[in-house]
């Protein structure tokens, strides 16, 4: 079974979204491509991702907000050929349950607790539970509202793992020394072990030779 990887286009050029995604071709893995808030609010974006064919489409969008927003929003999406689109468990059981009801074929990822925080982080927004016991509840509550899979950060695939037995997406996974702007990283080899099903990458993929990075990627694995 070859190893899954979701590409972060993280841009809001056409072109580089383009040659992206015509770079990033393997045969060693299965690879689908994540779209966020600034390639999808870019002009022209929406309609970039409608003229995608044959492509494993993620739109994370990561929504928050009440119930019948949440829901509206995923209606409205509907025409675009999307596989995996993200939303904030935090949302509540309510809101997590409308969007179940008219996903259709879009498979509804939710969202943990963000890899750019920590229990710092949290307590500073007024969280008095460690992370980890957060990520538990937020777990549960995914299964609850039966949604398709969950994206947590690498540390806490293990916990997910024990409270759930769909597909698990992983960000904050890095080959190189570089943690960017996240807290919680941890090499592909390890975040495959832990038990999860998808992995995102971004800059350690796309940022100069793609496919040197990708032989990186499959030597690191192998």
């Amino acid at each position: 079974m070859k190893n899954k990887i979701f590409i972060a286009i993280d841009t809001k050029s056409q072109k580089k979204a383009k040659s992206l995604i015509n770079l990033s071709k393997s045969k060693n893995f299965k690879i689908g491509y994540k779209f966020g808030l600034e390639f999808l609010n870019s002009k022209n974006g929406r309609n970039f991702i409608s003229k995608l064919k044959k492509k494993i489409i993620f739109a994370d969008l990561k929504l928050h907000d009440i119930p019948n927003t949440m829901s509206s929003t995923i209606i409205a999406l509907k025409d675009l050929k999307i596989n995996y689109l993200t939303v904030h468990i935090s949302s509540g059981i309510k809101a997590l349950r409308e969007v179940k009801k008219v996903s259709g074929n879009i498979k509804i990822a939710g969202v943990t607790t963000l890899t750019s925080l920590d229990n710092k982080d949290l307590r500073s927004i007024g969280h008095k539970k460690s992370l980890k016991e957060i990520v538990i509840l937020q777990t549960k509550l995914a299964r609850k509202a039966k949604l398709d899979a969950v994206v947590c950060g690498p540390q806490e695939v293990k916990i997910v793992r024990k409270f759930f037995n769909k597909e698990i997406i992983t960000p904050g996974i890095r080959i190189s020394s570089k943690v960017y702007d996240q807290k919680r990283v941890m090499t592909p080899r390890s975040a495959f072990k832990q038990g999860s099903n998808w992995l995102v990458m971004g800059r350690d993929l796309t940022k100069g030779n793609i496919e040197k990075n990708f032989k990186k990627l499959s030597d690191h694995l192998n």
